[in-house]
Protein backbone atom coordinates (compact mmCIF):
# COMPACT_ATOMS: atom_id res chain seq x y z
CA UNK A 1 0.00 0.00 0.00
CA UNK A 2 1.37 3.21 -0.42
CA UNK A 3 0.44 6.18 1.80
CA UNK A 4 0.52 9.88 1.43
CA UNK A 5 0.07 11.65 5.30
CA UNK A 6 0.24 15.49 5.98
CA UNK A 7 1.97 16.10 2.65
CA UNK A 8 2.39 19.50 2.36
CA UNK A 9 4.73 21.05 -0.76
CA UNK A 10 5.93 25.32 0.25
CA UNK A 11 6.81 27.33 -2.96
CA UNK A 12 8.04 30.91 -1.92
CA UNK A 13 5.75 30.02 1.17
CA UNK A 14 2.35 29.97 -0.78
CA UNK A 15 1.29 25.89 -0.94
CA UNK A 16 1.24 23.99 -3.83
CA UNK A 17 0.06 21.29 -1.75
CA UNK A 18 -1.47 21.39 1.53
CA UNK A 19 -1.87 19.03 4.43
CA UNK A 20 -2.49 15.96 1.97
CA UNK A 21 -3.46 12.24 3.07
CA UNK A 22 -4.33 9.33 0.93
CA UNK A 23 -3.84 6.12 0.12
CA UNK A 24 -3.60 3.82 -2.69
CA UNK A 25 -4.02 0.15 -2.11
CA UNK A 26 -2.77 -3.06 -3.66
CA UNK A 27 -5.33 -4.40 -6.22
CA UNK A 28 -7.28 -1.22 -6.80
CA UNK A 29 -6.49 1.66 -9.17
CA UNK A 30 -6.98 5.07 -7.15
CA UNK A 31 -7.65 7.83 -9.88
CA UNK A 32 -6.19 11.33 -8.62
CA UNK A 33 -8.09 14.35 -9.77
CA UNK A 34 -8.01 17.90 -9.76
CA UNK A 35 -7.83 20.76 -12.56
CA UNK A 36 -4.72 22.41 -13.91
CA UNK A 37 -2.91 23.84 -10.92
CA UNK A 38 -4.31 22.04 -8.31
CA UNK A 39 -1.50 20.01 -7.47
CA UNK A 40 -1.38 17.33 -8.72
CA UNK A 41 1.55 16.77 -10.82
CA UNK A 42 3.65 18.37 -7.41
CA UNK A 43 2.54 15.25 -5.76
CA UNK A 44 3.49 13.18 -8.08
CA UNK A 45 6.97 14.09 -7.95
CA UNK A 46 7.01 13.73 -4.10
CA UNK A 47 5.86 10.27 -4.62
CA UNK A 48 8.39 9.26 -6.95
CA UNK A 49 11.39 11.10 -4.72
CA UNK A 50 12.04 13.79 -7.58
CA UNK A 51 10.59 16.38 -5.37
CA UNK A 52 11.51 16.67 -1.70
CA UNK A 53 8.26 17.96 0.62
CA UNK A 54 8.06 20.29 3.12
CA UNK A 55 6.32 18.22 5.22
CA UNK A 56 4.59 15.31 5.86
CA UNK A 57 5.63 11.44 4.90
CA UNK A 58 5.41 8.93 2.05
CA UNK A 59 4.83 5.10 2.58
CA UNK A 60 5.53 2.25 1.16
CA UNK A 61 4.61 -0.89 2.69
CA UNK A 62 4.72 0.61 5.95
CA UNK A 63 8.14 2.18 5.56
CA UNK A 64 9.01 5.72 4.75
CA UNK A 65 10.34 6.00 1.00
CA UNK A 66 13.25 8.88 2.55
CA UNK A 67 14.87 5.41 4.36
CA UNK A 68 15.98 3.74 0.97
CA UNK A 69 15.21 5.90 -1.58
CA UNK A 70 17.14 4.18 -4.11
CA UNK A 71 15.19 0.83 -3.20
CA UNK A 72 11.98 2.26 -3.64
CA UNK A 73 12.38 3.35 -6.98
CA UNK A 74 13.76 0.04 -8.29
CA UNK A 75 9.71 -1.26 -7.16
CA UNK A 76 8.72 1.66 -8.84
CA UNK A 77 7.47 2.63 -12.72
CA UNK A 78 7.15 5.98 -13.47
CA UNK A 79 5.04 7.76 -16.58
CA UNK A 80 5.54 11.53 -16.48
CA UNK A 81 3.30 14.57 -17.30
CA UNK A 82 5.92 15.54 -19.48
CA UNK A 83 8.15 13.51 -21.53
CA UNK A 84 11.72 14.09 -20.95
CA UNK A 85 13.43 11.22 -23.58
CA UNK A 86 16.62 11.17 -24.97
CA UNK A 87 15.60 11.72 -28.98
CA UNK A 88 18.74 11.30 -30.47
CA UNK A 89 18.52 7.39 -29.40
CA UNK A 90 15.99 4.62 -31.01
CA UNK A 91 13.20 3.31 -29.21
CA UNK A 92 15.04 -0.06 -28.82
CA UNK A 93 18.41 1.78 -27.71
CA UNK A 94 16.06 4.07 -25.24
CA UNK A 95 15.15 0.88 -23.90
CA UNK A 96 17.94 -1.00 -23.92
CA UNK A 97 19.35 1.83 -21.79
CA UNK A 98 16.39 1.90 -19.11
CA UNK A 99 17.16 -1.87 -18.76
CA UNK A 100 21.06 -1.09 -18.29
CA UNK A 101 20.43 1.56 -15.65
CA UNK A 102 17.97 -1.16 -13.57
CA UNK A 103 20.38 -3.65 -13.57
CA UNK A 104 17.98 -6.08 -15.61
CA UNK A 105 20.16 -9.33 -16.87
CA UNK A 106 21.00 -8.51 -20.06
CA UNK A 107 19.18 -11.43 -22.36
CA UNK A 108 15.92 -11.05 -20.77
CA UNK A 109 15.70 -7.31 -20.82
CA UNK A 110 16.10 -7.62 -24.49
CA UNK A 111 13.35 -10.61 -24.68
CA UNK A 112 11.19 -8.41 -23.04
CA UNK A 113 12.06 -5.29 -24.60
CA UNK A 114 11.46 -6.64 -27.75
CA UNK A 115 7.68 -8.33 -26.96
CA UNK A 116 7.24 -4.72 -25.50
CA UNK A 117 7.76 -3.03 -29.04
CA UNK A 118 5.50 -5.39 -30.65
CA UNK A 119 2.77 -5.36 -27.97
CA UNK A 120 3.07 -1.69 -28.05
CA UNK A 121 3.42 -1.57 -32.19
CA UNK A 122 6.55 -0.07 -32.15
CA UNK A 123 8.55 -3.11 -33.33
CA UNK A 124 8.79 -1.87 -37.02
CA UNK A 125 10.34 1.58 -35.86
CA UNK A 126 12.58 0.42 -33.14
CA UNK A 127 15.67 1.33 -35.04
CA UNK A 128 14.12 5.42 -35.90
CA UNK A 129 15.02 8.19 -33.70
CA UNK A 130 12.72 9.29 -31.21
CA UNK A 131 12.85 12.51 -32.93
CA UNK A 132 10.92 10.91 -35.49
CA UNK A 133 8.33 9.43 -33.44
CA UNK A 134 4.64 10.75 -33.04
CA UNK A 135 3.74 11.97 -29.43
CA UNK A 136 2.05 8.98 -29.55
CA UNK A 137 4.92 6.44 -29.96
CA UNK A 138 6.82 8.59 -27.30
CA UNK A 139 3.67 7.88 -25.01
CA UNK A 140 4.64 4.22 -25.35
CA UNK A 141 8.07 4.12 -25.30
CA UNK A 142 7.59 5.42 -21.84
CA UNK A 143 5.36 3.22 -20.30
CA UNK A 144 6.94 0.26 -21.78
CA UNK A 145 10.02 1.87 -20.32
CA UNK A 146 8.56 2.29 -16.40
CA UNK A 147 6.80 -1.28 -16.89
CA UNK A 148 10.06 -3.15 -17.93
CA UNK A 149 11.25 -3.68 -14.59
CA UNK A 150 7.45 -4.98 -13.48
CA UNK A 151 7.64 -2.60 -10.37
CA UNK A 152 4.97 -2.83 -7.67
CA UNK A 153 3.89 0.43 -7.69
CA UNK A 154 2.93 2.35 -10.89
CA UNK A 155 2.62 6.34 -11.16
CA UNK A 156 0.76 7.05 -14.02
CA UNK A 157 0.72 11.22 -14.99
CA UNK A 158 -1.54 11.57 -17.81
CA UNK A 159 -0.96 8.44 -19.03
CA UNK A 160 -3.38 8.46 -22.12
CA UNK A 161 -1.95 11.91 -23.64
CA UNK A 162 -1.57 11.40 -27.96
CA UNK A 163 -2.55 7.55 -27.55
CA UNK A 164 -4.94 6.67 -30.71
CA UNK A 165 -8.30 5.14 -30.10
CA UNK A 166 -6.81 1.72 -29.93
CA UNK A 167 -3.57 1.85 -28.12
CA UNK A 168 -5.95 4.15 -25.31
CA UNK A 169 -8.37 1.04 -24.79
CA UNK A 170 -5.19 -1.45 -24.81
CA UNK A 171 -3.90 0.63 -21.95
CA UNK A 172 -7.30 0.49 -20.25
CA UNK A 173 -7.35 -3.01 -20.19
CA UNK A 174 -3.53 -3.19 -19.24
CA UNK A 175 -4.17 -1.11 -16.18
CA UNK A 176 -7.35 -2.85 -14.95
CA UNK A 177 -5.23 -6.11 -15.43
CA UNK A 178 -2.18 -4.76 -13.36
CA UNK A 179 -4.43 -3.89 -10.75
CA UNK A 180 -5.85 -7.36 -10.98
CA UNK A 181 -2.23 -8.84 -10.15
CA UNK A 182 -2.07 -6.68 -7.21
CA UNK A 183 0.14 -3.68 -8.07
CA UNK A 184 -0.67 -0.59 -6.63
CA UNK A 185 -1.75 2.00 -9.45
CA UNK A 186 -2.01 5.43 -8.85
CA UNK A 187 -2.75 7.45 -11.99
CA UNK A 188 -3.94 11.01 -13.18
CA UNK A 189 -5.77 12.03 -16.09
CA UNK A 190 -8.08 14.73 -17.51
CA UNK A 191 -9.96 11.92 -19.42
CA UNK A 192 -12.85 11.68 -16.70
CA UNK A 193 -14.89 8.70 -18.73
CA UNK A 194 -11.48 7.02 -18.89
CA UNK A 195 -10.74 7.46 -15.00
CA UNK A 196 -14.78 6.28 -14.27
CA UNK A 197 -14.21 3.04 -16.22
CA UNK A 198 -10.80 1.71 -15.06
CA UNK A 199 -11.06 3.01 -11.28
CA UNK A 200 -11.92 1.50 -7.76
CA UNK A 201 -10.93 5.14 -6.23
CA UNK A 202 -11.15 8.31 -6.71
CA UNK A 203 -9.26 11.46 -4.84
CA UNK A 204 -9.97 14.75 -6.33
CA UNK A 205 -7.58 17.58 -4.85
CA UNK A 206 -8.70 21.16 -5.27
CA UNK A 207 -6.05 24.21 -4.80
CA UNK A 208 -4.00 21.85 -3.15
CA UNK A 209 -6.34 20.38 -0.78
CA UNK A 210 -7.86 16.68 -0.78
CA UNK A 211 -11.88 17.26 -1.12
CA UNK A 212 -12.93 14.10 -1.97
CA UNK A 213 -11.82 10.48 -1.36
CA UNK A 214 -13.94 7.48 -1.94
CA UNK A 215 -15.31 4.94 -4.41
CA UNK A 216 -17.13 6.19 -7.56
CA UNK A 217 -20.36 4.59 -6.04
CA UNK A 218 -20.14 6.36 -2.85
CA UNK A 219 -19.55 9.44 -4.19
CA UNK A 220 -22.65 9.23 -6.81
CA UNK A 221 -25.02 7.88 -3.61
CA UNK A 222 -23.78 10.39 -1.32
CA UNK A 223 -23.67 13.73 -3.74
CA UNK A 224 -26.60 12.35 -5.82
CA UNK A 225 -25.16 12.67 -8.84
CA UNK A 226 -25.12 9.69 -11.35
CA UNK A 227 -21.54 10.70 -13.36
CA UNK A 228 -18.09 11.58 -12.30
CA UNK A 229 -18.15 14.43 -14.38
CA UNK A 230 -20.84 15.90 -12.00
CA UNK A 231 -19.23 15.18 -9.18
CA UNK A 232 -15.69 16.82 -10.29
CA UNK A 233 -17.58 19.73 -11.87
CA UNK A 234 -19.32 20.33 -8.67
CA UNK A 235 -16.28 19.60 -5.97
CA UNK A 236 -12.94 21.38 -8.34
CA UNK A 237 -14.57 23.66 -10.93
CA UNK A 238 -15.40 27.29 -10.18
CA UNK A 239 -16.38 28.12 -13.19
CA UNK A 240 -19.79 28.02 -14.51
CA UNK A 241 -19.27 25.98 -17.87
CA UNK A 242 -22.50 26.77 -19.59
CA UNK A 243 -21.88 30.58 -19.09
CA UNK A 244 -18.58 30.17 -20.04
CA UNK A 245 -19.04 28.50 -23.31
CA UNK A 246 -22.50 30.45 -24.30
CA UNK A 247 -20.26 34.10 -23.57
CA UNK A 248 -17.28 33.00 -26.02
CA UNK A 249 -19.98 31.62 -28.65
CA UNK A 250 -21.40 34.92 -28.49
CA UNK A 251 -17.98 36.79 -28.63
CA UNK A 252 -16.95 35.10 -31.54
CA UNK A 253 -20.13 35.72 -33.57
CA UNK A 254 -20.57 39.72 -32.84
Amino acid sequence: MLEIRGVSKLFSGIPAVDDVTFSARAGEVTGYLGPNGSGKSTTMKMITGLMEMTSGEILFEGQPIQRDLIAYKQRMGYVPEEPHLYSHLTGLEYLSMVALLRDLPVKPAAEKIDGLLRLFSLHGDRHAPISAYSKGMRQKILLAAALLHNPDLLLLDEPFSGLDVGSALVLRSLIRELAARGKVILFSSHELETVERISSRIVILHRGKIVADDSIERLRALMELPTLEGIFSLLAVEQNTEAVSREIADLIRA
